[in-house]
């Protein structure tokens, strides 16, 4: 599923293939873009540059105007050259942005729109965003300050808060909670500012550590597999994540799996390393082989 590392390698990825090229092609099966395009042709622009904001990807266009998509879950953006055969189905194309080069196609991305430079701003969806784990520019102090504002929370559920920190999914959840040895059913308030700060330490470095130069960020948006444990065999690259009823690869104790939160995502832990009075029974509910 899409996260934060995967969105900034593919905005890597578009921003080499797309940036300074001018349009030559552009076609989508939303009617909303469409009418955009109609008033505003996409072709004949020139794009200036490819982003990521947290999940989201900006592809911004000469003549001011950019497209946000959002991948969910099962969306994803494709480079192919003219000619090329895609590797998914053309019912599954949404959006298509082709200059002599290359051809970007989005699939099966289900959000999507064109905003002028003031609409963004205006419209609250990047301005309301917690501080991006793979910033540069990430401010720890506010994202700490933001995960203090809900002390009753659960501590998995406001990692994946967007309005908290910004890029971290399901999967990088569950890891660096691991990492850290915290509880993932744990409140805010029974941490303290240390322990929160390994969290998002933890939370930065597994994802960063996914979209190294070595991540094969060349011209291309398949990326494999992401990995956390820096294990080289492809069936240890994760410590917990989907691993429910399997030893941990610490203390050998079963991975404990149960959904959470009011999306009921489904968390993934190991009861010894990550101990907590707060996790409602957890244990007794671990899964058997």
């Amino acid at each position: 599923m899409p996260e934060g590392d995967t969105i900034l390698r593919t905005a890597r990825t578009l921003h080499r293939a797309l940036a300074g090229r001018v349009v030559v092609g552009f076609d989508t099966a939303y009617a909303h873009l469409s009418h955009v395009n109609d008033d505003h042709p996409i072709a004949g622009r020139t794009v200036v540059e490819v982003r990521a904001v947290g999940k989201h990807l900006l592809i911004s266009f000469s003549g001011d105007l950019t497209l946000r998509t959002h991948m969910r879950m099962s969306g994803s953006w494709h480079i192919y050259r003219p000619g090329e055969r895609w590797q998914r189905a053309p019912s599954s194309m949404r959006i298509l942005i082709a200059n002599e080069e290359f051809m970007a196609v989005a699939f099966n991305v289900h959000d999507a729109r064109f905003y002028a430079a003031r609409e963004l701003d205006r419209s609250g969806v990047l301005t309301s965003l917690g501080p991006d784990l793979l910033s540069a520019g990430f401010d720890a102090t506010e994202a700490l300050a933001r995960m203090r504002a809900r002390p009753e929370a659960e501590v998995a559920e406001v990692v994946l808060d967007q309005r908290v920190v910004a890029g971290a999914g399901n999967v990088f959840k569950s890891e660096a909670l691991f990492v850290a040895r915290i509880n993932p059913f744990l409140p805010v308030a029974d941490l303290d500012d240390a322990r929160l700060q390994e969290l998002i330490d933890a939370t930065r470095s597994l994802m960063a550590a996914n979209v190294t130069p070595t991540s094969r960020d060349a011209v291309v948006t398949s990326f494999g597999f992401r990995r956390t444990t820096r294990r080289s065999s492809p069936d240890q690259r994760l410590w917990v994540y989907n691993r429910a009823g399997e030893p941990c690869r610490r203390c050998g104790t079963p991975i404990a799996s149960r959904k959470q939160g009011p999306h009921a995502r489904m968390t993934f832990w190991c009861p010894t390393c990550q101990p907590g009075a707060h996790d409602r029974g957890a244990r007794d509910r671990r899964p058997t082989r």
